[in-house]
């Protein structure tokens, strides 16, 4: 008995030489649609769905493979005569492979100009249950959804005279219902993002492996780079590599936080970060002068670090940066003169990523043992809140771009969280301390003599007036936090005694 193949593909890569090579082994084809008639202009001989069905496509297409006359041929079990007895009863034949991929809705979706109407006519209803019924009866029915598994497929089949192995099969089957599952999460995210549902009583989401990657963390760890569909268009999954090696596992963790950094200033911004805590921040007129700041603001931290920039590297810059060792390099882009300069660099990784995208607001999913917590982005500006102050003493204006300066970097660093700034910089950072005193003393050792006169920044409040007091002794002049605290007039009372102006903005930015 010949052996039957169902053909129906939204992709059409590739599609053309495989269906030529199960052709010329014998294999009847049965299609549809745009599939059917590409492979016929090919010169292959295809069997219509409605000669198989005895039924006509209806509902612009909506109804065509939902039949007994195809699910029959897919589901029976070779070796169960009462479903063989009942297919040849009706006169149904068996089909053997089945080649489908499906509607394109993520494409669909992410076309700006795509309404919702256009989203629904792009959900795949019979190509699913195709791939569904075959995958199911697997040790039955070869299942293909991707391009990249047909010359797998048709080697083996000559290698074993027209049959491939359980194995084979099983791995498409597994490989076909994670394609379903992938298609039905996109679905739904779409959908419940339309219906406003911000913590869905079931949370399926999907990625896309990017990449293997040679370890994690460590060496002895395997690890990957996934890719979420429909995600943040300004992502390091959505970069452009120009030079350098390939990225690690920390080279993307650390390239994220850079990103994180650097969305959040308007003006010329560098960022340089080491073990996913910026150790450096400079703001400036131009890009030179804030990598400048960024270097001066910790020249031992960022040698091997990751340098995020908002605005295009140009060769000035450029000879600074070569004159250190850096792991990565982001920006938006880099001129022709800079890429000469740093791509003299073997191993320098230099990446673009588009930064003119609005940053939306988005699920950040991070797994526990057993479980994930899922929260939104931190987004909040010091424009968005309403701040206090309780002080006897006022910011001057140049002390509140500092402290906005400061704010913006805190919020990126590990807490408990204190940064220092001066001079469009950061002068001392203080990361993921078990007291908030401890992150203080941490960045005002920093600071050194750059301490007197400058601005501080918590993530939280201060428990106790001990911040505020360590603060005072080192000259440092305005403080922004939380505010929030039992014993917030504590604090008051010492930035009072010390002649420090204090800002509340009434929000927290813890980061774990």
């Amino acid at each position: 008995m010949k052996k039957r193949a169902l053909v129906s593909v939204s992709d059409k890569q590739g599609i053309v030489p495989f269906i030529e090579e199960l052709d010329a082994m014998g294999v009847e084809v049965i299609s549809t649609g745009g599939t059917k008639r590409a492979l016929e202009e090919a010169g292959i001989s295809v069997i219509g769905i409605e000669e198989v069905t005895g039924f006509p496509e209806m509902m612009d297409g909506r109804v065509k493979t939902l039949h007994p006359a195809i699910h029959g041929g897919l589901l029976g079990v070779r070796e169960n005569e009462e479903h063989m007895s009942a297919l040849n009863e009706q006169g149904i034949g068996l089909i053997d492979f089945v080649i489908v991929n499906l509607y394109p809705f993520q494409a669909t979706v992410e076309n700006p100009d795509a309404t919702f109407d256009d989203a629904i006519e792009n959900i795949d209803i019979g190509g699913p249950s195709m791939i569904r019924s075959a995958a199911k009866n697997h040790q039955d029915v070869a299942v293909i959804v991707d391009a990249e598994d047909y010359p797998a497929v048709l080697q083996e089949l000559k290698d074993f005279d027209g049959e491939l192995t359980v194995e084979r099969k099983r791995k498409l089957a597994a490989k076909a219902f994670r394609h379903t599952a992938a298609y039905d999460a996109l679905i739904g995210e779409y959908l419940t993002k339309h219906t406003g549902e911000d913590a869905p009583e079931k949370l399926t989401v999907t990625y896309n492996r990017k990449q293997m990657l040679r370890y994690g963390e460590n060496p002895h760890q395997l690890a990957a780079f996934y890719e979420r569909p429909l995600g943040n268009p300004v992502s390091i999954s959505r970069a452009e590599q120009l030079h350098g090696k390939e990225l690690s596992y920390n080279n993307i963790n650390d390239a994220d936080a850079a990103l994180a950094v650097i969305r959040d200033f308007n003006g010329p911004a560098v960022a340089a970060i080491k073990h996913m805590n910026p150790c450096g921040v400079g703001i400036g007129e131009t890009i030179y002068d804030a990598f400048i700041k960024a270097y001066e603001a910790d020249s031992t931290s960022i040698f091997g670090g990751i340098i995020a920039c908002n605005r295009e590297v140009d060769k000035e810059t450029a000879l600074k940066m070569k004159e250190i060792f850096l792991e990565i390099i982001i920006a938006p882009s880099f001129s022709k003169e800079a890429l000469a300069v740093l791509t003299e660099k073997k191993n320098l990784r230099l990446l673009t990523v588009n930064l003119s995208s609005n940053q939306p607001s988005e699920q950040r999913i991070t797994t526990v043992s057993g479980g994930a917590l899922m929260q939104e982005t931190d987004t909040l500006s010091y424009e968005d809140v309403e701040v206090t102050i309780p002080t006897d003493r006022k910011p001057s204006d140049l002390e509140l771009e500092q402290i906005k300066m400061a704010w913006k970097v805190v919020k990126h660093v590990k807490s408990n969280a204190i940064v220092l700034a001066k001079d469009d910089m950061t002068i001392g950072v203080g990361a993921g301390q078990m007291n908030r005193v401890g992150a203080a003393k941490i960045a005002i050792e920093q600071a050194g003599e750059k301490a007197e006169g400058s601005v501080m920044a918590s993530d939280a409040f201060f428990p106790m007036s001990d911040t505020v007091e360590a603060a005072g002794k080192a000259g440092i002049r305005c403080i922004i936090q939380p505010g929030g605290s039992k014993r917030d007039q504590e604090s008051i009372d010492m930035a009072n005694e010390y002649g420090i102006a204090m800002v509340f903005t009434g929000v927290r930015h813890f980061k774990h």
